[in-house]
């Protein structure tokens, strides 16, 4: 079963490289989809637990989902993790 959840604050390249590694740190996530464009997350699991897990995995990074509060700490969370994928991808 795959689940989608559209998310703010996706900028760029760094911040996909940042949202996949994260979600991938989940047990039991072993693939995960990040579209740019639309600023949506797919995951492949079985589990409704572990989407909830995913939903609050994002929002602590910096990415929750659309409809959730968009703070001022997700707004900068999401930067220094936008900073911190588009290094982490450079080195690859």
């Amino acid at each position: 079963m795959s689940t989608t959840i559209e998310i703010v604050n996706l900028k760029c390249n760094g911040c996909v490289h940042t949202v996949k590694k994260g979600v991938l740190s989940i047990d039991g996530i072993d693939t995960v989809d990040v579209d740019l464009d639309a600023s949506k997350v797919t995951v492949l699991t079985m589990e409704q637990i572990l989407i909830d897990e995913v939903k609050a995995k994002l929002s602590k990074m910096g990415y929750p989902e659309i409809g959730d509060a968009n703070t001022m700490m997700h707004k900068a969370k999401s930067f220094v993790s936008c900073a911190t994928g588009k290094m982490a991808s450079e080195q690859e």
